[in-house]
């Protein structure tokens, strides 16, 4: 991962600790244009499931948020599924996804 500015790094962090806290497969964290910011991990239940993306963005959402600055997702995987991405793009077109490993 390449060096990132303070409030970046700082949404990463948010996402390893959620991702952590329960052991989700991912986590994410999303900063809102007002700066304020919302974590996700992912839901996998029988009759739902949801990106840590989706979540966070949904959060987001649900506490009033209309335009988001960035996201990140920690995942061991190849970075994030089309339908987190679609959820950050639908607050925002041009937000980066910043996509960061477990472990710094």
């Amino acid at each position: 991962m390449t060096e990132l500015d303070a409030e970046d790094a700082k949404i990463v962090t948010l996402a390893r600790a959620a991702r952590g806290r329960v052991r989700a497969a991912e986590g994410a964290a999303v900063r809102d244009t007002d700066g304020r910011t919302y974590v996700g991990t992912t839901v996998a239940l029988p009759s739902l499931a949801l990106s840590a993306l989706q979540v966070a963005v949904a959060v987001a959402v649900a506490s009033g948020a209309t335009g988001l600055e960035a996201a990140a997702l920690v995942t061991e995987g190849d970075g994030a599924d089309p339908a987190g991405r679609a959820a950050v793009a639908d607050l925002t077109s041009d937000a980066p996804v910043i996509i960061a490993t477990p472990r710094p």
